[in-house]
């Protein structure tokens, strides 16, 4: 349960990577011209999801 759980979480982490990128391109070419935090919001859920990731494999390690 917790490997099926930790790959959504990986999955997930990874979707939001490529959004976040995929939002920084768009502002660096000017398509972005307001700032309306959507970069910030997807780095606090991506360090959200790291965080939960850290803690699910310290668990596991133990």
């Amino acid at each position: 349960m917790r490997n099926k759980y930790l790959k959504q979480l990986y999955a997930r982490r990874t979707e939001l990577e490529a959004k976040l990128e995929l939002y920084i391109a768009r502002y660096c070419f000017g398509d972005g011209e307001i700032e309306d935090g959507t970069e910030a919001d997807l780095k606090e859920r991506i360090r959200e999801i790291s965080d939960e990731i850290a803690t699910l494999e310290q668990g596991h390690n133990n």
